[in-house]
């Protein structure tokens, strides 16, 4: 079989010619990433009950719903966050692995069920159930120059303009404003005067609930009707309110003593935001971040570019004043990570053919492995995408690893041919086809004991497994390729490209004679071991106890730690603190952060606790955006 790739080197070319094509194809449709896809997937379920404590929500909101959560499929563990502003967070998680999408629904109608237990207040402002990304891909903050155009002003405006036009943009998963406000009429009741007219809180807000609806008022004329009814009228009714002067007429009392009672009577009502729980700021000046989460399996890279793009189109629209800016991009690491390992990539390439050439002396006979290696190489992405991997750090890593893997197959072929030209005088031809014979089976069996070593890595579990997964395979690929390559079109190429004899010059000589005499070095030491066992053996005790004495002292890790570009920042203070309080404490640490000359941005949310994604007015966290690697000296970490 392999002779018929030998006497047919169009074929094999073909062949090969075809592993490239299927190579380049499935390059360009990976997405890129900084790892894989490791972190379990999570599900969040959240809840409002306006003016309740934390204790409260625990009892009536959370335990309802915590009792129908155990028994999910796939799910670990689930944590509950409760705050005093009224919203509750549970955090449900699932194996790795899991159908986030499956796993959504199957929570969703566990909620369903113990929704009649639940509030009324709490059904009706609704529990929502989404899948939660934690992959935030980048954060666009949105600032004005303006004094008018106040925090609640550009977070509506990002809410109504941006948000949905992020969302539409290949690779967003979903798109979270932080420190959102929404417009909400604020009704400020006056306690006295209440007292005074004999009102109750549940009065007013009956009156609002009846005055502040939509209701179908019906229509005039419509059958039955008496037979000379020409027109059929739709009565259009007054829906909700959307003035501080409407609320402010709104009906308390029409029967009282002292004639109609409006709730401006007993209240001040003004145009407000929802909620002032969330406060971000970029730099110290307010602002509304929006973040960018990345749809699982999307390209980072080609992601964060299209958001730039989709900004840079919008902002011919922004209200005078309005400016934007990145103060948190992921992106960025991911794109000097991935050159930096291309640059790798290419030395360690470079140096593979410098050592082949060295040893094979031969410039024809480096470039048989010159063309096989690539090969291989470029091959391993079809592998990637039919596994439905992506272009990530492991994956690199491993391609970069199998470069000093995948050309031994070559060369054992090339390096016997080679001796059966020197040393049986044979032809080009006639001694590919001998070595081939000779040395298939050795090939094949390297391939297999590779694969062997590599491909039950693949099926560890847990994170780590998830994460080294694509590593192993994609080592196990590329040697596959490269054991087809060395059956199939190294030989033609050894048959097509090797001369019988080549010379050899000055520098070739030298090296020839201080490498046989490092030869003979070697071989006089296993000489020297093997009449003097026992030396040996203290030798390998040695090294022993010195892999065992290092693997003791050197610091271990899932990754290793790297400068990513950016600080991260929890503040967390007193139970009970006010947002006012937690403001000023984290901007009094920012101040003293942006004095650091490596800084470039510094921006908090204030009100939002990242390690549990809870709100919490006694909380901060902040993102500390490090200058372009090449214009600091010093890391994050320092």
């Amino acid at each position: 079989m392999t002779k018929f790739f030998i006497t047919r080197p169009i074929f094999a070319s073909v062949l090969s010619i075809i592993i490239v094509l299927a190579g380049l194809a499935a390059a360009f449709q990976l997405p890129i990433a900084q790892y894989p896809q490791i972190a379990p997937p999570t599900v969040m379920i959240t809840a409002t009950y306006p003016g309740a404590s934390a204790d409260t929500l625990t009892k009536t909101v959370a335990a309802p719903i915590e009792e129908q959560l155990s028994g999910v499929d796939n799910l670990l563990y689930f944590n509950s966050s409760a705050d005093s502003s009224g919203t509750l967070t549970i955090t449900a998680t699932f194996e790795v692995g899991t159908d986030v999408d499956q796993a959504t629904f199957n929570v969703s109608n566990r909620v369903n069920i113990a929704s009649p237990r639940l509030p009324e207040e709490v059904r009706r402002n609704g529990v929502v159930v989404q899948k939660r990304s934690n992959d935030i891909l980048l954060v666009t903050m949105f600032t004005s120059k303006d004094p008018k155009h106040d925090r609640l002003f550009l977070s509506n405006y990002a809410t109504l303009n941006i948000v949905d036009e992020f969302k539409r943009v290949k690779g967003v998963g979903d798109v979270t404003v932080f420190g959102g406000q929404d417009y909400a009429m604020r009704i400020w009741l006056r306690p006295d005067r209440m007292a005074q007219l004999g009102v109750s809180t549940s009065d007013v807000a009956a009156a609002i609930n009846a005055q502040n609806n939509q209701y179908a008022a019906g229509k005039i004329g419509q059958d039955p009707a008496p037979a000379d009814q020409q027109i059929v009228y739709t009565v259009t009714a007054k829906g909700r309110l959307v003035d501080p002067a409407e609320f402010a007429n709104i009906i308390i009392r029409a029967n009282g003593p002292n004639g109609v009672l409006y709730l401006k009577d007993v209240a001040r009502i003004e145009l407000g935001a929802q909620s002032y729980n969330v406060a971000s700021a970029l730099n110290g000046k307010p602002g509304v971040a929006v973040a960018i989460f990345l749809q699982n399996g999307a390209n980072a890279l080609d992601t964060a570019v299209a958001i730039k793009a989709k900004t840079e189109e919008l902002r011919p629209r922004f209200p005078a004043g309005i400016e934007t800016t990145i103060p948190y991009d992921t992106s960025d690491f991911v794109k000097a990570t991935i050159e930096e390992v291309f640059k790798t990539f290419g030395e360690a390439l470079v140096l593979v053919v410098l050592v082949v050439f060295l040893f094979l002396q031969s410039w024809r006979a480096t470039l048989i492995p010159l063309i096989a290696v690539p090969i291989s190489l470029i091959g391993t992405f079809a592998g990637l995408y039919m596994f439905g991997f992506s272009i990530n750090l492991l994956t690199l890593f491993a391609m970069i690893l199998a470069i000093g893997i995948v050309v031994d197959d070559a060369i054992v072929v090339l390096e016997n041919t080679e001796r059966l030209m020197s040393e049986e005088g044979l032809d080009p031809f006639p001694a590919a086809v001998k070595s081939i014979q000779q040395v298939s089976a050795a090939v094949v069996a390297i391939v297999l004991v590779l694969c062997a070593v590599f491909v039950p890595v693949a099926f560890q579990g847990g994170i780590a497994g998830e994460l080294y997964r694509q590593f192993a395979v994609t080592v196990a690929i590329a040697v596959v390729i490269s054991g087809v390559v060395a059956l199939t079109l190294t030989p033609a190429l050894c048959a097509m490209i090797l001369k019988k004899s080549h010379g050899e010059n000055a520098f070739f000589r030298k090296f020839n004679q201080g490498f046989g005499g490092l030869t003979k070095l070697y071989i006089g030491t296993v000489n020297l071991t093997l009449h003097h066992k026992i030396i040996g053996a203290i030798v390998f005790a040695g090294i022993i106890a010195a892999v065992v004495f290092l693997f003791k002292i050197v610091p271990g890790g899932f990754v290793p730690p790297e400068d990513q570009g950016y600080v991260v920042n929890v503040v967390v203070m007193p139970d009970g603190a006010t947002l006012s309080r937690t403001i000023k404490t984290t901007e009094s640490i920012r101040a003293e952060i942006a004095k650091d000359p490596a800084v470039a941005h510094e921006f908090a949310i204030n009100g939002f606790e990242l390690l549990t994604g809870a709100n919490k007015t006694n909380a901060s966290t902040m993102f500390v955006r490090m200058k372009d690697w090449k214009e600091r000296t010093t890391s994050a970490d320092q």
